[in-house]
């Protein structure tokens, strides 16, 4: 049984010496990203990679108060993706396009209209 319990620690803090090299390799893509979309997938994956620690964390430390923190910073991450996301896809639309796709009919809100 002790040896189990060695082996599982030393592979523990093996996958955290892992997780964290690949978190200082995705923080450098974030900070050199040529574009805002690199960015955005860097931080998605950066939060996958926080994630994976704090459950490497909690069979390491045999806490389950981590598994808590990861799911709940995983369901923030998701959320911040997806704004991220969202607003990268609003502004590099070019401005015809967004009067077009936000107005089907292709009316002149400019004037008023019944809704207005």
């Amino acid at each position: 049984m002790a040896a189990q319990g060695a082996f599982l620690h030393g592979a523990a803090q093996a996958a955290m010496a892992i997780l964290l090299a690949g978190m200082v390799l995705v923080l450098w893509r974030m900070v050199k990203g040529p574009t805002a979309a690199d960015r955005v997938i860097a931080m998605d994956l950066l939060s996958v990679l926080v994630v994976a620690f704090l459950v490497t964390l909690s069979i390491h430390t045999g806490q389950a108060t981590y598994l808590d923190v990861a799911i709940a910073f995983a369901c923030i991450a998701f959320l911040g993706t997806i704004a991220l996301a969202r607003f990268i896809e609003r502004t590099s639309r070019p401005a015809d396009q967004n009067s077009a796709s936000d107005n089907p009919q292709g009316q002149d809100r400019s004037r008023g209209g019944p809704y207005d």
